[in-house]
């Protein structure tokens, strides 16, 4: 569905709808189709469902997918039941025993062990369910100097709560190896978010001979390596896309150079970004201190993405002729606009520097790149406003 399409389908929609959250699914095929088929075969490309769990989300991508990435009980359960018969490979720290006791039942297929503790407790448990459970050790792993420079989100490389530390490393493996109730497949590591492809690839090449030597140390084959997500989505310049083409050349290059190893990687903002929307409708303008403010319906109880990452989610303005009500209508003027919601705290900003000379009440604005850690990590319940609603369109 093309810009205009999603514009002229919001303006059709009553006020009394708004907000509400647009969603294409067929450019979110037809991009991880693109996606898949820049990848070498024998790179998998798994989900994160964390990014966006919606059902008709994960169905759309399901068919261009080799599996979906999980972080939690309440993932697994509803990932599971959203794409039935698809693997799932069950990450994030902090796993209870009762979450992975229910992997195990459910047939999980792959575990990123993040600690020493959690791979006790997962070969107790295969034990006890007589099961042998796949595994992939998550390390915090070195990588070279400067490599993950410029990204938005460090996870690795310097101390953090995600992953085995590289201390670890001879213990750890050998103790995986040696389990009957654990079957080794490799290790795993995502260690920043918001990377272009260049410094993606020199991570992968770092981590593949990183693993690679701690694996032959103990006479043990590495059969796979996940080298997480992190693709970079710019949203100062929505336009910019990140270089799919270049990083499937460069990860076919280290398969052919390494085929014993599977490559896996995890995306997650970077499939369905730009494949949402969030519209909501301008309640007031208003000046203060000189700076022109549009209060809309909504804001970051429902759209915490600019709040949590510090940046202005780019959107267009739709002027809107109608105006239903006795009083007078609000007008800004010829300067940019701050984009604030509703709620009671100054960081409830959506966007800033609006080119919306004339801006009114009663118009409607559409944030774009909405269709990835939106709505799913927004605190909804914060002074209780309603809900937004949902549109799967299509083209």
């Amino acid at each position: 569905m093309t810009t205009s399409a999603v514009h002229a389908f919001v303006r059709s929609l009553p006020a009394h709808s708004l907000p509400a959250y647009l969603y294409d699914l067929d450019a979110l095929r037809e991009h991880a189709r693109s996606v898949r088929a820049a990848l070498p075969r024998r790179v998998e490309l798994y989900y994160a469902a964390k990014a966006n769990p919606e059902s008709r989300v994960l169905a759309a991508l399901a068919p261009h997918t080799d599996g979906f990435e999980v972080a939690s009980g309440g993932e697994l359960a509803h990932t599971r039941a959203a794409v039935p018969g698809h693997p799932l490979a069950f990450g994030g720290p902090g796993k209870t025993p009762e979450e992975i006791a229910t992997a195990l039942r459910l047939g999980v297929e792959r575990f990123h062990v993040e600690s020493v503790h959690e791979l006790t407790v997962l070969s107790r448990l295969a034990e006890r369910q007589a099961r042998v459970a796949g595994v992939l050790l998550r390390f915090n792993a070195p990588v070279p100097p400067g490599a993950l420079d410029g990204g938005a989100l460090a996870m690795g490389g310097r101390p953090t709560p995600f992953g085995l530390d590289p201390a670890d490393a001879d213990a750890v493996v050998r103790a995986a190896a040696d389990s009957p109730h654990l079957e080794l497949y490799g290790v795993h590591a995502h260690l920043a978010s918001g990377l272009d492809a260049p410094r993606l690839l020199t991570v992968a090449h770092s981590l593949l001979t990183w693993a690679r030597a701690l694996t032959e140390r103990h006479g043990v084959p590495l059969r796979e390596l996940t080298v997480g997500g992190g693709m970079a989505v710019d949203y100062g310049r929505p336009g910019e896309r990140f270089d799919w083409t270049a990083y499937g050349a460069g990860l076919a290059a280290l398969a052919e150079r390494h085929p014993a190893t599977v490559l896996r990687i995890e995306p997650g903002r970077a499939l369905t970004a730009y494949g949402g929307w969030y519209a909501t409708e301008v309640l007031d303008v208003k000046v203060s201190h000189g700076e022109t403010f549009a209060v809309v319906r909504g804001g970051t109880h429902h759209l915490r993405t600019p709040a949590a990452k510090g940046h202005d989610q780019p959107c267009a303005v739709l002027p809107v002729d109608d105006w239903p009500h006795p009083w007078p209508r609000p007008e800004g003027g010829t300067g940019p606009v701050t984009v604030v919601g509703q709620l009671c705290t100054p960081k409830d900003v959506l966007a800033r520097g609006v080119r919306a000379p004339g801006l009114r009440a009663g118009d409607r604005v559409v944030f774009a790149l909405a269709g990835a850690y939106a709505w799913n990590i927004s605190h909804h319940e914060f002074l209780m406003h309603p809900r937004p609603g949902f549109h799967f369109l299509r083209s």
